[in-house]
């Protein structure tokens, strides 16, 4: 099975830009979806962003155009792209993955995810 691990968190100001890291380890990337989940304090994880194994990409409404998201096979990672952050961006953000290739926005269809990184985004 895949084991993903979170990285690039940290605390910036509103309007700055922060990339994350996941690494996968134990299996190749290519047949898996990929995705971000975020999950602030008091609140559901939800769905960020995702990519599926063909390069198909999915987000949601609220970081449209703020996020992106892509990922390397070769190197066996997934990033995320924040610009333009704002204070409700403060979340955990978790990597997940699903075998199949495929993206989906509801968290039960991943079946791995990592421990998360924690993003700060100061007013």
């Amino acid at each position: 099975q895949v084991q993903l691990v979170e990285s690039g968190g940290g605390l910036v100001q509103a309007g700055d830009s922060l990339r994350l890291s996941c690494a996968a380890s134990g299996r190749a990337l290519t047949p898996y979806g990929m995705a971000w989940f975020r999950q602030a304090p008091g609140k559901e994880r939800e769905f960020a962003a995702g990519i599926a194994h063909s390069g198909y990409t999915l987000y949601a409404d609220s970081v449209k155009g703020r996020f992106t998201i892509s990922r390397d096979n070769a190197k066996n990672m997934v990033y995320l792209e924040m610009n333009s952050l704002k204070a409700e961006d403060t979340a955990v953000y978790f990597c997940a993955a699903r075998l199949g290739g495929a993206v989906y926005s509801e968290k039960r269809q991943y079946g791995y995810w990592g421990q998360g990184t924690q993003v700060t985004v100061s007013a």
